[in-house]
């Protein structure tokens, strides 16, 4: 699934490590998870993001690999992921001064989230 939403500088930190050239590749990447597997999100806390995905191993498998990549160039997020009684859960925490980061990443999730699905 391809999904056509505008690279927004503002999701990316000025702390980020990662190369610039690579970024928009890894937004693309996010995007396209938030479109295929979340079902809902919620702001239980000003610095906390909850992400509810669709349940499955390849969903929980690819929310994995990205986050873990993501923490590595910009380790100020902490992502939980957590599979229990059938849910598939995601969370983002950021620290008080990254919190616009967080609501980039919110609005982002929830607009690839609300974006319908291509007819097959």
């Amino acid at each position: 699934m391809t999904q056509n939403i505008a690279f927004d500088q503002e999701w990316v930190p000025s702390a980020c490590a990662l190369p610039t050239a690579k970024q928009p590749l890894r937004v693309a990447e996010f995007d396209a998870l938030f479109a295929d597997a979340v079902q809902a999100l919620t702001r239980p806390e000003r610095a906390r993001l909850h992400l509810e995905l669709v349940f499955s191993p390849e969903h929980a498998a690819r929310a994995a690999e990205l986050t873990a990549r993501e923490n590595g160039c910009c380790s100020f997020f902490t992502f939980t992921l957590t599979i229990a009684d059938g849910s598939l859960a995601l969370e983002v925490a950021v620290p008080p001064e990254q919190v616009e980061v967080l609501d980039a990443l919110q609005a982002r999730a929830g607009a690839a989230a609300a974006a319908p699905s291509p007819s097959v």
